[in-house]
């Protein structure tokens, strides 16, 4: 999960991200960039992806365009002909550097009509009353609500279109046998297993990444993950005669001091709201057993918001609780065989809106990387060298960003600052 939650840059952060953008600054030519330009279409081989979410989907199709081959391998059913896998946020913040991404790839005329701009964040406070704190001071400082199954399905659309493409879908990745170089899978719909070479592989599989949790079983890499105390839940605000029961162009969020709800708008004029709250504790997901105990709560703390949701407590009951977690994986690759992208590499907590953004980027700078090197192992080690830096600024913003938001707006002076 990925959510729009963008504040701002503290300096030490900032300051990281700074040398990256000069040493790679992306260039917006939408995406009009040759197949087979420089070195990839001779030298580089063909790729597996495991993962055709939304990074694997992008890099699949940035790959495409540059005349290198790659095989997609996706754990779900298709996602074009599926519902969307219940508990799984269905919008997305997309910010600059994700833009800069998808331009590249040529997909924007697409994707545009599937965004909601986000001008700043709508603060309802305890009293009812609100109060929106823009994002910049320009007309044009958005961060845009994008549905997550359009986006996929845009992106795989557009990269299947490339014969050089193949998306496998219902292939449940096994691990990886690094010193025999080979990638195990098995198709879901017939309960067959199979191997596969191995070099080159890219791990775009998310937070749960079976090749990462593989490889490190098999002591080729370390991995740490930091869970919160904190989990979350989604519920759906549903719109009332096709229209937004809520301002459509802001992020809404209810903060408590310990704990809040947010909202995020969807195309179709609903919202999709996800309460945050302790695993543990007095006021905590633990205390909230019975339909009573939901209603009271929900009563108390966002008298507000519940007038929105009428279907409130059996949305709750059917939901799943998810964790929230930042994932720290070194190294991120191995030897020119294996890189683990986006979220199987760096997952971070969805509080500055820069999960999908950042896995975006990473797309970007490896397709930058290609343009000048000849083969998967100096692409693979020049990419973290790179990433690193600038990913780990971005989780520690995402950090502290969720206590900003928690508790610092609604201190007065705070806002006064903003």
């Amino acid at each position: 999960m990925r959510l729009a939650l963008a504040g701002h840059h503290p300096r030490g952060a900032r300051a990281a991200l700074q040398p990256l953008r000069g040493r790679l600054a992306v260039r917006s030519h939408s995406g009009r960039c040759a197949p087979g330009s420089g070195v990839s279409r001779a030298r580089l081989p063909p790729v597996n992806i495991v993962g055709a979410g939304l990074a694997g989907a992008l890099l699949a199709l940035l790959l495409a365009r540059r005349g290198i081959a790659a095989t997609l391998h996706e754990r779900r059913p298709d996602p074009r002909q599926a519902a969307p896998e219940r508990g799984r946020s269905i919008n997305l913040a997309l910010a600059a550097r994700g833009m800069r991404a998808l331009e590249r790839a040529g997909v924007m005329e697409r994707v545009r009509p599937l965004l909601i701009p986000m001008r700043g964040r709508m603060v309802h406070e305890p009293t009812g009353q609100t109060a929106l704190q823009p994002y910049g001071q320009r007309e044009h400082e958005v961060i845009w609500s994008v549905g997550r199954a359009d986006l996929n399905r845009v992106l795989i659309e557009e990269a299947a279109r490339h014969a050089g493409v193949e998306v496998r879908f219902s292939q449940l990745c096994l691990g990886a046998d690094a010193p025999r170089d080979r990638l195990r899978l098995r198709d879901e719909a017939s309960g067959a297993e199979r191997e596969i070479a191995l070099t080159p592989t890219i791990a775009t599989d998310g937070a749960g990444s079976a090749l990462r949790v593989s490889l490190a079983t098999a002591g080729l890499l370390s991995v740490r993950e930091d869970w919160l105390d904190h989990d979350y839940r989604e519920l759906a605000v549903p719109p009332v005669a096709g229209a937004h029961t809520l301002e459509p162009y802001a992020l809404h969020i209810w903060p408590r001091g310990g704990f809040m709800l947010i909202a995020l708008p969807n195309t179709d004029g609903s919202f999709t709201a996800t309460l945050f709250l302790a695993r543990r504790g007095e006021k905590s997901f633990a205390a909230l057993r019975t339909p009573e105990a939901v209603a009271g709560f929900f009563s108390r703390e966002f008298p507000d918001a519940v007038p929105l949701m009428p279907d409130l407590l059996s949305q709750f009951a059917g939901h799943p609780q998810g964790q929230l977690g930042t994932v720290h994986a070194t190294p991120w690759q191995i030897e020119g065989r294996v890189l683990l992208l986006g979220d199987a590499a760096h997952a971070i907590v969805p509080f500055h809106g820069q999960g999908m953004n950042a896995a975006f980027e990473d797309c970007t700078v490896l397709d930058e990387l290609i343009e000048h090197r000849a083969e998967w192992e100096a692409v693979f080690g020049e990419f973290e060298r790179l990433r690193r830096p600038n990913t780990e600024a971005i989780a520690q913003m995402a950090l502290e960003n969720y206590g900003e938001m928690r508790d610092a707006v609604l201190d007065a002076d705070f806002l006064r600052r903003r």
